[in-house]
């Protein structure tokens, strides 16, 4: 599954990071199982300490789920932010935490003038690998 984002998928993303920077963001994507991404979905970031991870609210996690069923949607990504990095790469806490291994993980980097959005598979045996992801219109 190649993962497709609109560019205004994207744009909603990075609009987040720079909203709660410098913490990081988190949410959802729900989209079609070959990977075309139909909605994003914003959590809130209830973390310990945000600056440095995420934790999506509880509340908001089952609402955008409940949302997805309705709409005939799968959870095809996760995306949160790295605030400082130039070339975002999952962190050990988020290939700890990372519990859905069939979902991309997204991670938009806001250290560099332009954003930088990277996408990976993640799962607790094998780490990450970076992917490759489009960009659709």
């Amino acid at each position: 599954m190649l993962l497709s984002l609109t560019s205004f998928q994207l744009q909603e993303i990075i609009v987040h990071a720079r909203e709660v920077a410098p913490n990081e963001c988190c949410g959802l994507i729900g989209g079609m199982e070959d990977g075309e991404a139909r909605n994003v979905y914003r959590t809130r970031n209830l973390a310990a300490d945000p600056l440095v991870t995420y934790e999506s609210a509880p509340e908001d996690l089952f609402a955008a789920q409940r949302q997805m069923r309705e709409r005939g949607e799968e959870l095809i990504a996760i995306y949160h932010s790295h605030p400082r990095a130039t070339n975002p790469e999952p962190s050990a806490t988020d290939v700890r935490l990372a519990y859905y291994p069939s979902a991309v993980y997204l991670i938009v980097g806001l250290g560099n003038d332009e954003p930088c959005l990277r996408a990976f598979r993640i799962g607790e045996r094998q780490g990450w690998e970076a992917i490759e992801y489009q960009i659709v219109d």
